[in-house]
């Protein structure tokens, strides 16, 4: 009952993570976790980038034989360091340091995607805007801040791929002369700017948030990338998914003909029983 408790609580707690009298809106994973190469990149790209501070203690290197990874391109594109093929995704990095350093330890990424499903939105969705969603803030440790996780202890380890961008932070909300709404503009050396004015009591409260690159093809490219590194995340989760997929197709088959074949054997064996 407590781990129940527990479960629920820490649901809301990320669902409130950016609600600010509305929820903010999530933007919706280009799905590609049939794509191959898109689950390949991907891989690497977790290889690169986050394999430094989270572990995936869930998951064997030689699972990646599932998305069409030999183990010698595991071993030499994929493995920095003495791991076999067959270990699981481990980090050297101590936990009691890394709360240290981060305010919290890293969580472990197996199934960071069924993790973060909820009601409202999808895991997925929410990776796919939250690794999208940083901005430059001076005021934080580490020199960055997120729009769906606020004051998030993770750095933009990403950042040089993305390219600068500003950002512009509008939110609507009841303050002590009425409803006021508030804009906030970072550009991307961190300086900001911030301007108040009351509006109607019959506008709606909430935040927006809106982005503009100042290297646009550097974020496209970025967008993608971050798409493939979701698949990779969504496929560690499941690594079996396409297969269970695939067996409960021809198992429900089977049972559509064994009903038929069950349905006309009952009928010749009750056929003479008056």
């Amino acid at each position: 009952m407590k781990r129940l408790i527990a479960a629920f609580a820490l649901a809301f707690a990320a669902g409130s993570a950016f609600a600010a009298g509305a929820a903010l809106h999530l933007d919706r994973w280009p799905d590609r976790s049939k794509d191959v190469a898109a689950l390949q990149n991907g891989a690497r790209l977790f290889a690169n980038y986050c394999l430094g501070c989270h572990s995936a203690n869930l998951m064997r290197w030689n699972r990646l034989n599932d998305i069409e990874l030999d183990d010698r391109q595991i071993k030499d594109f994929l493995i920095f360091g003495p791991q076999k093929v067959g270990d699981t995704m481990t980090i050297a990095m101590n936990p009691k340091d890394a709360k240290v350093w981060f305010g919290k330890t890293p969580p472990d990424l197996s199934v960071i995607a069924r993790a973060r499903t909820s009601f409202d939105y999808t895991g997925a969705d929410y990776l796919y805007t939250l690794l999208r969603g940083y901005y430059r803030d001076p005021a934080s440790p580490t020199g960055w801040n997120n729009v769906v996780y606020p004051n998030i202890g993770m750095p933009h380890v990403l950042w040089e791929r993305q390219g600068p961008r500003e950002v512009t932070i509008v939110r609507t909300a009841h303050a002590a002369k009425g409803l006021v709404r508030t804009t906030t503009t970072v550009d991307a050396d961190g300086r900001t700017t911030e301007t108040s004015a009351p509006v109607a009591e019959t506008a709606e409260t909430g935040t927006t948030v809106s982005f503009k690159p100042l290297a646009p093809q550097l974020a496209r490219q970025y967008d993608s990338d971050v798409a493939d590194l979701v698949a990779y995340l969504v496929f560690m989760t499941e690594p079996v998914r396409a297969d269970r997929a695939r067996i409960g197709v021809w198992v429900l088959l089977f049972l559509a003909l064994f009903t038929v074949a069950a349905w006309r054997l009952n009928a010749v064996y009750w056929k003479d029983v008056k």
